[in-house]
């Protein structure tokens, strides 16, 4: 049985009531042509500021981080959709003490009763220089980075969760093709110029190893000064067809998730029994 992913493409500010706006828009919309789960990009609630975890504002950002939990919650009964949270800071984790002054960048997966059901800690953080208007990334600055692989069980399929820089970094999906990912969200906020240059050709390597569904929402266009995003949001199949993409300014994409068709994939090369190495 067929159902329905969407991936949704923001160009979120520092004004959260107006980023929540939008995004409430967008799953209404995404909600009103039957899609099941709904993905947001990263960040989709607060972006385009130099320091977007001030650490002088931990408490805070915790109660922010407890609202918009609140505000996901009732967002995905009212209008019946599973919601994968793109990323939101959150000042605590699990299991282990958080680095001082630091928070975790938490992807949040709420079902269709407003259940909190899984919670995936970004791993890869973006440390780097981009020849961009913004030019040094240090995300490590602010964000501790997680240390497991998450999966769920959704109405469209078994899910596997990363953000954004994880895409990089191909062991870590091929851990979630290992437990029995069907489909892997990829939530955003990818440069302009790291995205012209890597971001669909990194997506479609990634459906095609894994042989699962990539739904990528992406950020799009000019947060601030210094920020600017690539867009493209798209869902990609397991054969690495690109099946919906927005280039450019705030929307939705959507496709269906047909496991059927991901199950002939794997059968006609079973690449996963022909591994040899192991990462």
């Amino acid at each position: 049985m067929n159902s329905a992913v969407a991936a949704l493409q923001m160009s979120s500010t520092r004004d959260r009531e107006e980023n929540l706006t939008c995004a409430e828009l967008l799953i209404k919309k995404a909600a009103g042509s039957g899609v099941k789960l709904v993905v947001l990009p990263e960040n989709f609630a607060l972006y385009g500021i130099d320091n977007l975890y001030p650490a002088g504002l931990r408490e805070s950002e915790n109660n922010s981080a407890d609202s918009l939990r609140k505000w996901l919650s009732s967002i995905a009964i009212k209008y019946r959709v599973w919601l994968v949270a793109g990323s939101i800071p959150i000042a605590s984790c699990p299991a282990d003490r958080l680095l001082d002054k630091h928070v975790r960048a938490a992807c949040l997966v709420i079902n269709d009763c407003g259940d909190e059901v899984a919670r995936y800690d970004k791993i890869h953080l973006f440390d780097v220089d981009v020849a961009d208007d913004k030019g040094r990334y240090r995300e490590s600055a602010t964000v501790a980075a997680g240390d497991q692989v998450v999966l769920v069980d959704t109405p469209c399929g078994r899910l596997g969760l990363t953000i954004c820089y994880d895409l990089r970094f191909a062991a870590q999906f091929h851990q979630l093709r290992q437990q029995g990912a069907e489909i892997i969200t990829v939530p955003s906020a990818f440069t302009a110029t790291t995205g012209a240059a890597h971001w669909q050709v990194l997506l479609r390597a990634r459906a095609i190893e894994t042989q699962c569904y990539i739904v990528a929402p992406n950020q799009s266009g000019r947060h601030s000064a210094t920020r600017c995003s690539y867009g493209h949001s798209m869902i990609i199949d397991p054969w690495g067809e690109v099946l919906a993409c927005l280039q450019a300014g705030c929307g939705v994409v959507s496709a269906e998730i047909d496991l059927e068709k991901l199950t002939a994939v794997r059968k006609g090369m079973p690449i996963q029994d022909h591994q040899r190495l192991v990462f």
